[in-house]
């Protein structure tokens, strides 16, 4: 799995793959595929944290998610973009798309956050997010809150940060072929 991650990895260039190549996709269960008609236009390694909030929802403390903050990089490790709030992805080109997540999956790694399908609400910009509709977050590691008990009244709007990783892919529907 790491081999052909890191295969995929290293034909993704800042904007995408090279004309002619293909980004392949990855093995994720069916209720996180993207639709058919999209391909795979990038894919971005994230290392960051997801920052959680202690409040009072119902008469019951809790951890509530507040935002990620991660960096994006490429398959050689550089800095291409940024992930926060929204949650949206900044790409150092300018471009920008903000997404809602529509399933998620339990991970196969113990202790992690949810693989998730996101569907593109939002862009801004014009670079490599621009045609972006359909977003996945596999392979993450770390991430969850600390535990409930950790959540009281002496803690109310305190923040924590979470430590995680996960790999995004950015789909977008296939170009239309000139006649």
């Amino acid at each position: 799995m790491i081999k052909s991650l890191l295969l995929a990895l290293s034909l993704v260039g800042v904007a995408g793959p090279l004309r002619g190549q293909e980004i392949p996709r990855p093995s994720v269960p069916d209720q996180i595929k993207a639709p058919a008609n999209e391909d795979v236009i990038l894919v971005a390694h994230a290392t960051g944290s997801q920052i959680y909030t202690c409040e009072l929802t119902g008469g019951t403390y809790g951890w509530k998610l507040k935002a990620p903050d991660a960096e994006l990089r490429d398959s050689q490790g550089a800095i291409i973009g940024h992930h926060f709030a929204g949650p949206t992805w900044k790409h150092n080109d300018g471009s920008e798309v903000s997404g809602n997540a529509v399933t998620k999956v339990d991970t196969p790694q113990p202790d992690s956050i949810p693989w998730l399908l996101v569907t593109a609400i939002a862009h801004s910009g014009n670079g490599a997010l621009t045609r972006v509709t359909t977003i996945q977050r596999i392979n993450t590691h770390g991430g969850q809150p600390p535990p409930a008990a950790d959540c009281n009244a002496s803690k109310q709007t305190n923040e924590t940060k979470s430590a995680y990783t996960a790999d995004y892919y950015f789909y977008a529907p296939e170009p239309v072929q000139p006649q």
